[in-house]
C-alpha cells in the first residue's frame, strides 16, 4: 500500500513538472503554444501577472500553473510561481519542500517576499507557497499586504504566475483578479459543464477579470 501511495505521489510529480522533465513531449510543446498564445492575446499589452483558475477543484489547474510557469522560464523569463490554494495547496509538495513560511507569512508582514521565496531546481523559476493561514483567507488576499506583495513581485520578475483556488468554490480567486493583469480559465473537458464553464466565465467577469483565455484539459490532474 505504501509502494502504491509512494508510486501514484512520484507519477503527479512527474505529470506537474512534464515541461521540465520532458521538454520534447507533445504536452509540453502545447504549453509552449499556450505562453505563446497569451502573449498574442494581451494585445500589445503588458501581462506580468497571471491568475490560473477553473470552475471547480480537480479540473487541472495547478498542474497547468506549474507547466506553463515552467515553459515561461524555459523562454529566458525570470518567473515567480505563487501558491495562493489555501484550501487545497499542492505546489510544495510537487516541488518537495515546506509549506511555510510562504504567502501568508509574507502578507502578515513576518517576513518580506525575498525571504520567504524558494528558488526551484529549475532555471528562471522561483516558487511561493502558501504558507499557513487561519481563517478569513479573502480578506487577507483582499488587503493592502497582498497589493503591496504584488507590486513588489512586479518589480523583482519578468512574469508572475499565480495558481488560486476554483473560482465557484471560493471568494479568494475574485478577491486577486483586480491585483493581476490577466485571467486564464481551464476548463475539464468530459468534466466541466457548459453551465459551469459559463457561471466561471461571468463571476470572473463580474470582478472585472481580464479573461486572456481559456485552456481546456483532458485528463485528470490536480
Amino acid at each position: 500500500m505504501v509502494r502504491e501511495r509512494t508510486k501514484a505521489a512520484r507519477k503527479d510529480v512527474n505529470r506537474s513538472l512534464l515541461a521540465y522533465l520532458n521538454p520534447s513531449h507533445p504536452i509540453a510543446q502545447q504549453f509552449r503554444a499556450i505562453r505563446n498564445n497569451i502573449q498574442y492575446a494581451s494585445d500589445g499589452k503588458a501581462i506580468t501577472s497571471l491568475l490560473i483558475t477553473s470552475p471547480e477543484e480537480g479540473d487541472g489547474k495547478s498542474t497547468a500553473a506549474i507547466n506553463l510557469a515552467i515553459s515561461m522560464a524555459q523562454r529566458g523569463e525570470h518567473v515567480l510561481l505563487i501558491d495562493a490554494n489555501f484550501r487545497n495547496p499542492v505546489l510544495h509538495k510537487i516541488f518537495g519542500t515546506q509549506m511555510s513560511p510562504g504567502l501568508a507569512t509574507v502578507v502578515g508582514e513576518q517576513l518580506s517576499l525575498p525571504e520567504a521565496v524558494r528558488r526551484t531546481e529549475i532555471e528562471g523559476l522561483d516558487l511561493l507557497t502558501c504558507g499557513s493561514a487561519g481563517a478569513g483567507t479573502a480578506d487577507l488576499l483582499d488587503s493592502p499586504a497582498m497589493s503591496a506583495l504584488m507590486a513588489s513581485a512586479a518589480d523583482r520578475y519578468d512574469r508572475v504566475i499565480i495558481d488560486c483556488p476554483a473560482v465557484l468554490s471560493s471568494p479568494d480567486t475574485n478577491c486577486l483578479v483586480g491585483k493581476s493583469d490577466g485571467v486564464v480559465l481551464l476548463l475539464h473537458c468530459g468534466h466541466t459543464t457548459h453551465g459551469k464553464a459559463l457561471e466561471a466565465k461571468q463571476a470572473l467577469a463580474f470582478a472585472g477579470a481580464n479573461i486572456v483565455g481559456a485552456v481546456l484539459n483532458k485528463k485528470n490532474a490536480r
